[in-house]
Order: C-alpha cells, then structure tokens, then sequence
C-alpha cells in the first residue's frame, strides 16, 4: 500500500497551503490514498470514518484493501506495478 500511496498522492495528505490533496484527473479522489468521495463516503460516514483526516482516510484504504485488495487503485498500476496487484476472492470480498 506504501508503493500505492507514494503514486497516488506522493505521500502527501495535505497541500502546502493546508488544503487536501485532491486528483489531479478526478478532483473526488481525496487525500493520501486517494479515496473517491462519490463512491466511498457513504459507506466510510457507516463506519465512522473521516476520510478528510490522515487517520481516516488510511483506515478506509485499508478496509477497501481488506475488501479489493488493490483493485481500487489500479488506475495508478502503471506506476506502482501490476506485477504488485491483490485482488482478493469472492470469500474474502464477502465479509
């Protein structure tokens, strides 16, 4: 998930001016993992989770990978590597 962060945000959370880091090719990716507002936070609001924070927004990537593994993020696979790509069973996938 590191390699993942490091494509998807360059490790950063906050911009310099302390806004969110938003993406840059879909303004509804948020943060240091890059969690889609428009699909996710409904479902992140269910489990308590911010994913506005730091803190947040890495507990939800790591309930989406627990999920999907990394398929989430495989629009960034070109650079964090497919050869490094987790998708998880459907009897993982429903829990």
């Amino acid at each position: 998930m590191a390699e993942v962060a490091k494509c998807e945000s360059r490790f950063r959370h906050f911009k310099e001016n302390g806004d969110i880091v938003r993406g840059e090719k879909n303004h509804a990716d948020v943060g240091v993992m890059q969690i889609n507002e428009y699909y996710h936070i409904d479902k992140a609001d269910k489990l308590g989770l911010n994913i506005y924070t730091l803190e947040g927004n890495v507990e939800y990537a790591k309930y989406l990978f627990d999920k999907e593994g990394t398929t989430p993020w495989l629009a960034s696979s070109k650079c964090w590597g497919v050869q490094n790509h987790i998708a998880m069973s459907d009897n993982q996938t429903k829990r």
